[in-house]
């Protein structure tokens, strides 16, 4: 089986690369066994002072993988890994840095959110597109929400509306917006500089500004875990997810004359 994600370590920076193009880097089964297992192994290394989460092809990360959820009820929706990845990277004591060269959606802003610090290109844009195909934004609450402003919030929510990487940045979301060909010097400008930190004092820090409370955080994304796999499962997300298959409306979608 080829590996959807790989993980490099050189010069105390661990690159942890996702690599499934074919499906938009889409959040698989088996992305997000592998993408967990780096995590662990990145976390553990003391070599690794920063780690950057980035990606091949043109986009970022698109969510949830819509055809294994199709049909699958609220049991089998196999996405424990997900709030899993979440809490890691958010808890890590190593400081993560996001590198978006193009659009994240769903579960992949929910993965910028967790990082500490988080580069896009100018050109990426991002979508909590849950509510258009019936379902809730719910794990990904737990890392998006203390980002962003919550008038955002809601709007983009509840609209799934697509924004871009300016609006993500005066939101919040995203720490710096860059022209493409700035990508990389910009995302090694945030590395350099938290390399100069001590590794003890950039772990305690993290805690400070989470607050740690990790038991808290546990229960939170069980609560929208449990939330979040009833809607896929339901009657919307079904419907929600058949019609995206099938590049339609759903039923309940309603347009003006």
């Amino acid at each position: 089986m080829t590996e959807l994600v790989h993980l490099d370590v050189d010069a105390g920076v661990a690159t942890i690369i996702l690599d499934s193009p074919a499906n938009r880097n889409a959040l698989s089964a088996q992305l997000r066994r592998e993408l967990l297992a780096h995590l662990d192994t990145a976390i553990a290394d003391d070599a690794a002072r920063v780690i950057v989460l980035t990606h091949t092809g043109p986009v970022f990360c698109a969510g949830m993988d819509l055809k294994e959820s199709r049909g699958a009820g609220a049991e089998d929706q196999g996405v424990t890994e997900f709030p899993a990845i979440l809490e890691k990277i958010w808890t890590s004591p190593t400081p993560v840095v996001a590198r978006l060269a193009g659009p994240a959606r769903a579960g992949g802003v929910g993965i910028v959110a967790a990082c500490d610090i988080a580069v896009a290109a100018a050109d990426a844009t991002f979508a909590f597109s849950e509510v258009r195909i019936g379902v809730v934004p719910a794990v990904i609450s737990v890392t998006v929400l203390p980002r962003l402003l919550p008038r955002a919030a809601h709007e983009l929510f509840l609209t799934g509306e697509t924004f871009d990487a300016h609006r993500a940045t005066e939101i919040g979301l995203v720490n710096s917006a860059v022209p493409g060909f700035d990508l990389d010097a910009e995302v090694h400008r945030f590395v350099e500089m938290l390399r100069l930190g001590a590794p003890g004092a950039l772990a305690a820090t993290k805690e400070m500004l989470r607050g740690d409370r990790p038991a808290a955080l546990r229960d939170q994304f069980a609560e929208m875990l449990e939330l979040s796999a009833a809607f896929f499962a339901g009657e919307e997300g079904q419907e929600g997810m058949r019609a995206f298959a099938e590049k339609r409306k759903p039923s309940w979608a309603v347009t003006s004359s």
